[in-house]
C-alpha cells in the first residue's frame, strides 16, 4: 500500500470524491507494482494557484490541469542515498479543481472521472512516464486508460460502472 496525503485547498471536494481519488491511486500503485510504503501528496487548488506554480516552475503564465513534481529524479551532481528504512518519496501532484470541471464538461466526462484521470496522469509522471514523443504519449495514455478501466471508470462519462 502506498501512503497518500490528499489536501483540498479549495474546500470544494466531498469526502467521497477524495476517497475515490485515493482508491484510484492505490489501485494504480498496485497495478504498477509500486514499492510498498511509497509516499505521494496530492493537492487540489484553484486556477490562480496552479497558474502561479506553472509560471514559477515551467515559465508558462497560464493555468493548467495538473503538475507533478517527482522527488526521485536525480539532479546533476546529486548522490543517491538508498536505505531500506527510508520511505520512497515519489513526489507531489497538484490538480486544478476548476480546470478539472471545465475539462469534464468539455470532454463529456463526469467530474470524478476527469479528476481521477488527472490524478493518474500526474502519478504516472512521478513514476517517470512522459508524453514528449508520439510513442511515449501512446504508451502513457494507454496505461492511464487501462488503470482507470480496471478500476471501473469508463471513458463515456458515466462515472463508476
Amino acid at each position: 500500500m502506498i501512503e497518500l496525503d490528499l489536501m483540498d485547498e479549495t474546500s470544494t471536494l466531498s469526502e467521497e470524491t477524495l476517497t475515490l481519488v485515493e482508491k484510484v491511486l492505490t489501485s494504480a500503485a498496485t497495478q504498477l507494482a509500486v514499492k510498498e510504503g511509497s509516499e505521494v501528496s496530492v493537492t487540489f487548488v484553484t486556477n490562480e494557484v496552479i497558474q502561479d506554480i506553472n509560471k514559477t516552475y515551467r515559465q508558462k503564465d497560464m493555468p493548467t490541469d495538473v503538475i507533478s513534481f517527482a522527488m526521485e529524479e536525480m539532479g546533476e551532481g546529486e548522490i543517491e542515498i538508498k536505505d531500506a528504512d527510508i520511505p520512497t518519496l515519489l513526489g507531489d501532484i497538484v490538480i486544478s479543481v476548476e480546470r478539472t470541471s471545465e475539462q469534464a464538461a468539455s470532454y463529456g466526462h463526469t467530474f470524478e472521472r476527469e479528476l481521477c484521470f488527472l490524478a493518474v496522469h500526474g502519478f504516472l509522471h512521478l513514476l517517470g512516464y512522459d508524453h514528449g514523443t508520439e510513442e511515449e504519449e501512446k504508451e502513457m495514455f494507454s496505461l492511464q486508460e487501462t488503470i482507470l478501466q480496471a478500476f471501473g471508470l469508463k471513458r463515456e462519462g458515466h462515472g463508476l460502472s
